[in-house]
């Protein structure tokens, strides 16, 4: 991989991968409440998460955006692979966006209760460009020779 494709992904991944990182580290120290807080809403969105007790939710979400985060700060992670992990957090926090009442109005646009989750709509941008931006840097079809 070439210097500049590595210059022009890390912004994206180091403000992203930080971001995240910090977000699961505040819920690794979350109590009952805060895991009773999210696990509703969750739920709500994807009914499946009420077999799951809310602490072991709140420990398993914070692990999965610690290792998400990580990932996008890791150089050594692949920014493709990066990239997928973090299209598939930022495609479930905007599922729980479109599937929770009140989020939005109807045609999705953010209510003052949906702004800080319809947000993450830059980190599905971020992470399908990291996507793509591997694809086509590691293509043998975008590698000619002149």
């Amino acid at each position: 991989m070439s210097l500049a494709a590595k210059l022009r992904r890390a912004p994206g991944r180091i403000v992203t991968g930080a971001f995240i990182l910090n977000s699961g580290l505040g819920k690794l120290k979350g109590d009952e409440q805060t895991a009773v807080g999210i696990h509703g809403m969750a739920k709500g969105a994807y009914p499946f998460l009420s077999k799951v007790p809310p602490t072991t939710f709140l420990k398993l979400l914070a692990i999965g955006e610690v290792a998400v985060g990580g990932a996008l700060l890791l150089p050594l992670v692949p920014a493709g692979l990066a990239g997928l992990a973090l299209t598939g957090f930022a495609g479930g926090m905007l599922g729980l966006y479109a599937r929770t009442p009140g989020m939005h109005d109807g045609k999705l646009r953010p209510t003052q209760a949906g702004t800080g989750i319809s947000k993450d709509i830059w980190m599905a941008g971020i992470g399908i460009g990291l996507v793509i931006d591997a694809a086509l840097n590691e293509s043998p079809i975008t590698k000619t020779e002149l």
